[in-house]
Parts: C-alpha cells; sequence; structure tokens
C-alpha cells in the first residue's frame, strides 16, 4: 500500500483532456517516470517520481511509460500506460508493485501493458503519427549536466524516426500545472495544515530541543505520522547559521539568545507546502531581533496585498523588493540618500535580502511556472521575504503559501499559523 490514499481518477482523466486538447493533429506526446540515481555500491537515492507523469496518471512508481495519442487509428492506442511487471523475485526483493487494475482504477487509462511491451507497440505507432511530443526538464532554474530518460528516449527516437516533427511538452505541461484544479489546492492544504501542527507541536516543545536535528527529527516524525513526508531539504538554522539561504547541515547546537529559522514543509500526495517561521530559542525575542522580526514581517504583509491576476511573478517580486528596500531605510540598515544614488543594476538592498519574495508551488517546491507572463488564476505561489544581517549573525524569515485568485479575495494556506511575535512567545511560554 502506498503512503497516501491516492486522489480521484478525475483529476487525471482531466488533466490528459487538457493536455492532448493543445497538441497539433496526428501526434503522439509519450511521458517516463523519473529515473532512479545511484548512490554508491548497490545503493540508490529514494525515487522520485517525475511530476509531469504524476499529473497525468496519479502513478507513483518507477519504470512507467505514458503514450497519449489522440488521433490514433486505434482507439486502444489513444491513451496506453506501460507500467513495471510483478514476479515472485522482485516481491521477495522490492515488495509491492501496481497490478494492471490497481493502474487503472488509480489513472482511468483502460489500456495498462507491462513495459517490456513498450518499443515494438510504440514503433508501430509512430508510423500513423506525424509529430512527437517529448517532456524535457525545461525549468527555467534546472542545472544538471547529466541524462535522463526524456531526454535519452529523445535521441533514441529521433535515430530511429529522423523525418517525423519532434515538438516541446514542457510549455503545455508549465501552463496547465501552474493554475491548480481544485483537488490539488485541497492537497496543498492538507500538507499545509501537517506543517502547521508539526509547527504548533514544537514551539510549545522547544525548551527540550538541543540541537538543530533534533527539531528536524520532530518535524519527520509529525510529518511521517500524517502519511506525509518532507517536501525538500529542511533548513533549521540556528544564529548565523540562518544567513545561509539553502543552510542544510542541521547539526549545530541551539543557543539560549538566539533565533532558530526552520524553512520547512511536507509533502502529501506529492504536493508540496513551504513554510518559513523564525522563532526565539528562549522563547522570548530581543528588543533587537523584535525590531527586524517586525520588519519583515511588515513587507509579508505587505506583499501579501500585491498578489493578482493583473501582474507575472518577475513584477511581482520587483514591485516586492522595493518594499523591502524601503522598510530597511526605516529600520537604519539602509540610507535613504545613499538608495537614491545607488546603481541600479546592484541595489544595496541585496545586502540584506538577496533573494526573490515568491516562486510557484505544486508537486515541485519550487514549481514550473512562467515568469513573464500574467500569474494565472488559481496558481499557488510562496511569499517569504527575509532580512539577514550577517555582522550580527541575525537572519529572519517569514513564509506562507498563497492562492491567486482572479477575484482578488486570495487564500492564505498557513492562515492558522502562528505568526506575531506575540502568538510565538505565547505558544512557546
Amino acid at each position: 500500500m502506498k503512503r497516501f490514499s491516492p486522489l480521484d481518477s478525475s483529476l487525471f482523466i482531466q488533466n490528459r483532456k487538457d493536455f492532448t486538447a493543445q497538441l497539433k493533429p496526428n501526434s503522439i506526446a509519450i511521458f517516463h517516470s523519473g529515473d532512479q540515481f545511484m548512490k554508491s555500491a548497490d545503493a540508490t537515492h529514494a525515487f522520485f517520481q517525475n511530476p509531469d507523469l504524476y499529473y497525468l496518471t496519479g502513478i507513483d512508481q518507477e519504470d512507467t511509460i505514458l503514450v497519449l495519442f489522440p488521433d490514433a487509428p486505434n482507439e486502444a492506442w489513444e491513451e496506453v500506460l506501460f507500467v513495471k511487471e510483478t514476479s515472485e523475485l522482485i516481491k521477495v526483493w522490492e515488495g509491492y508493485k501496481y497490478t494492471k487494475e490497481q493502474a487503472t482504477s488509480i489513472s482511468g487509462i483502460q489500456n495498462i501493458q507491462w513495459n517490456k511491451g513498450f518499443n515494438g507497440l510504440f514503433e508501430m505507432m509512430m508510423h500513423y503519427a506525424a509529430h512527437v511530443y517529448i517532456n524535457l526538464n525545461e525549468h527555467d532554474r534546472a542545472h544538471f549536466d547529466g541524462d535522463y530518460k526524456d531526454l535519452r528516449f529523445l535521441n533514441e527516437t529521433k535515430s530511429k524516426f529522423p523525418l517525423h516533427q519532434f515538438e516541446r511538452s514542457a510549455p503545455i505541461m508549465g501552463a496547465l500545472r501552474t493554475a491548480k484544479k481544485q483537488q490539488e489546492i485541497d492537497m496543498i492544504q492538507a500538507a499545509s495544515n501537517i506543517t502547521i501542527e508539526a509547527f504548533k507541536s514544537i514551539l510549545k516543545d522547544m525548551k527540550k530541543f538541543k540541537y538543530e536535528f533534533e527539531v528536524e527529527a520532530e518535524y519527520t516524525y509529525i510529518f511521517n505520522r500524517h502519511k506525509a513526508i518532507h517536501a525538500y531539504n529542511p533548513i533549521i538554522a540556528g544564529g548565523a547559521n540562518a544567513c545561509v539561504l539553502h543552510y542544510n547541515d542541521n547539526d549545530k547546537e541551539l543557543c539560549n539568545g538566539d533565533l532558530l529559522l526552520m524553512d520547512v514543509g511536507s509533502s502529501f500526495a506529492n504536493y508540496a507546502s513551504d513554510m518559513t517561521r523564525t522563532i526565539p530559542v528562549g522563547g522570548r525575542f530581543s528588543d533587537r531581533q523584535k525590531t527586524i522580526y517586525n520588519a519583515c514581517l511588515n513587507v509579508f504583509k505587505e506583499c501579501k496585498k500585491l498578489f493578482s491576476t493583473q501582474i507575472s511573478l518577475l513584477d511581482y517580486n520587483n514591485e516586492c523588493k522595493k518594499l523591502m528596500e524601503m522598510e530597511l531605510v526605516q529600520v537604519g540598515l539602509l540610507d535613504a540618500t545613499a538608495v537614491q544614488n545607488q546603481d541600479p543594476l546592484n541595489p544595496l538592498y541585496r545586502k540584506y535580502f538577496p533573494h526573490g519574495v515568491a516562486h510557484f508551488l505544486g508537486l515541485d517546491v519550487h514549481d514550473i511556472g512562467n515568469h513573464y507572463a500574467k500569474i494565472p488564476n488559481n496558481a499557488v505561489l510562496t511569499c517569504e521575504p527575509g532580512i539577514y544581517i550577517q555582522e550580527e549573525g541575525l537572519g529572519i524569515r517569514i513564509e506562507n503559501d498563497i492562492v491567486v485568485k482572479s477575484d482578488g479575495n486570495h487564500i492564505d494556506l498557513f492562515k492558522d499559523c502562528p505568526i506575531e511575535v506575540a502568538e510565538i512567545e505565547d505558544l512557546m511560554n
């Protein structure tokens, strides 16, 4: 049995309809599951499903291939899902694998085949297709020097069928995945609720934690208890470690008087949440910590008001940076005159705020999405301003996840999570 109950197959059926509606006539599209990457010797990293394949099928298993051919001459070829055939040996060494019936129940696809039959059937289909859609990783923040299944498949297929027209699935998938359906929002809310519960529990029990990794372990325990996992490597950063944006060591002692920055989120049904809170290790903010915390919170509240379906994510981030610049002047970290005379290509706020305020969220923590197009209705974005003062060893970040609505009634998925200084101190004491 999988860790979580699968979503209703109607979601994946509709997702496939939305995708195939945008294909050129006489097109075939192929999606592969994620690779299993080696660690060393005979050990592998934990399997992570290709989010696009999951989005279209709900199948969370290695060695899976989806073929979509809406104009196929044979009706049975319109949707074919190839899954790994189990055996007595696989049952002993690897355990549970989907049956054909289970794969149909989850995905809504009627034609389920064992993946050993893929090559023969696919080559037969190709004789009747003109366009071939391949799904490459086109995330604008992706930096990966190796290859992967879809890329290898593209090169192999081009060699065998050089006269076919090859097309990109990524622009279609990116647009579809950015605007969330209600079932998806429900899963992100569920993941957010689990994260909130864990955070509140840690606030109440903070006195028992001596090291960063003990706090991480508490999150892990509560997530697992709710059939969730970490959506990403958690950042549990005490003191000056909070000034390292992607700090992952989580192995230092917690010191009374320091702040503790926790950037953590659970993943439920493969949908991620992403929360950051900064709390005082000893239960009370100092006056200086409170001043900088409230400055960051002021920016957070004002940035939430700027979300709109009439603005692009790029422009949204730029507007938020102006708000941060003004707040840094207010607390004395920047000089107003120096800001007026600054190099616009190297603004002064970057010393204290070197990252953006928002990114798309969904099946990936940094979800696919177009930064230059207007934010679509039902997109889910983070709101996460931060202030980092290296010379003071002081780092603060605050982050919630927001569903952007075209009517302006945006939904804060972390609205029930303590965020004010008094709320945090009250729960800790």
